[in-house]
């Protein structure tokens, strides 16, 4: 995989959080500290986490949402962080976002035909008659019907609304999407068909996907890569197929643990992670992770461990990764 799409380099953010007159200074909350990742054309890569790891805030920097404090990223070659907005309009054609609440994300004052001739109308791509068939196109890729575009968010259920959310982010034909949860705000069964729906536009479409989602076993069927996000650190990114077969770190491992198997006659040995994530405003010496980890030593207290190649494109952030392996998720039935 020599050609690369997008490129992260050593991306730092961090907010200022206020503690009110009476409690002290304002603090600094660190949400992203040190990412680093590529990908591929027609690549998808699902970046994990619990809620709060910093991965949806990731996803904001590289479409410069929210500007980085420091780093790089380059998309075809160009490091957007040295773009002004002028300049950088062209590339926000070339990537777009699903947002996590397909609510809130669409205009409720506006009809769906609308939302979805927006985009097309700002970047000059269609206009009259040509519009309308654009439009009309969109609706249909994502399953909807002529009839919905006379409507409002509001009459749509969660999964139509975020049905409309994709086809307003394929409309002006990017070249990659950053998809923030998009299903979680969804019932399973309407889940399956959204990942089914991006997978077949990937297809047809050739797109490059950064799926974020707090759940491994969301992101298992849609990912050809994972990495695995843990206070503002990828502390795990390799094949997907690998990384599930044989995580190398002690919080995928965890994280895998807690997906249930579809089986009540094989008992599961689980290994539960003691303590609470730590505050992003003051994460422990050493590894972040070393106050939860089972494996755990003293090198872990004073010393953070640098992502580093294990295997052949399997990376770890882990001083003790060759002890990590008690897990194996079992194989897939044939045919799955």
């Amino acid at each position: 995989m020599n050609e690369v799409l997008l490129e992260v380099c050593d991306l730092h953010k961090s907010f200022t959080v206020s503690r009110g007159p009476l409690s002290g200074p304002p603090q600094r909350l660190r949400a992203v500290a040190g990412v680093s990742f590529s990908l591929a054309p027609g690549e998808t890569l699902g970046l994990v986490g619990e809620s709060g790891c910093g991965k949806s805030t990731t996803g904001r920097l590289i479409t410069r949402l929210i500007e980085p404090d420091s780093g790089v990223i380059r998309f075809g070659g160009t490091d957007l962080t040295r773009l002004n907005q002028r300049k950088l309009r062209p590339y926000r054609r070339r990537m777009q976002m699903i947002f996590q609440d397909p609510f809130s994300s669409l205009n409720p004052r506006m009809k769906v035909f609308d939302i979805l001739a927006e985009p097309l109308l700002l970047h000059g791509l269609a206009t009259g008659k040509e519009l309308a068939v654009e439009v009309g196109e969109l609706a249909h890729r994502v399953g909807l019907g002529p009839e919905h575009l006379d409507r409002y968010p509001h009459e749509f259920s969660g999964g139509q609304r975020q049905r409309i959310g994709i086809a307003r982010a394929i409309a002006v034909r990017p070249e990659l999407i950053v998809a923030d949860e998009p299903v979680s705000a969804l019932d399973l069964s309407i889940q399956a068909q959204v990942i089914n729906l991006l997978r077949d536009i990937q297809q047809q479409d050739g797109l490059s996907y950064l799926f974020i989602a707090h759940d491994l076993a969301v992101v298992e069927h849609i990912s050809d890569r994972v990495a695995v996000m843990y206070l503002g650190r990828i502390v795990e990114l390799g094949p997907a197929r690998e990384l599930y077969r044989h995580p190398l770190h002690p919080y995928t491992e965890a994280l895998l643990n807690a997906v249930p198997i579809p089986d009540p006659k094989r008992r599961q040995k689980r290994q539960i992670l003691a303590g609470e994530v730590p505050s992003p405003i003051t994460p422990p010496a050493g590894c972040p992770f070393h106050p939860r980890c089972p494996y755990a030593g003293e090198i872990c207290r004073v010393e953070n461990p640098p992502l580093v190649e294990k295997d052949t494109g399997h990376h770890t952030a882990c001083h003790y990764s060759e002890q990590v392996g008690r897990y194996r998720r079992p194989a897939a039935p044939a045919g799955s």
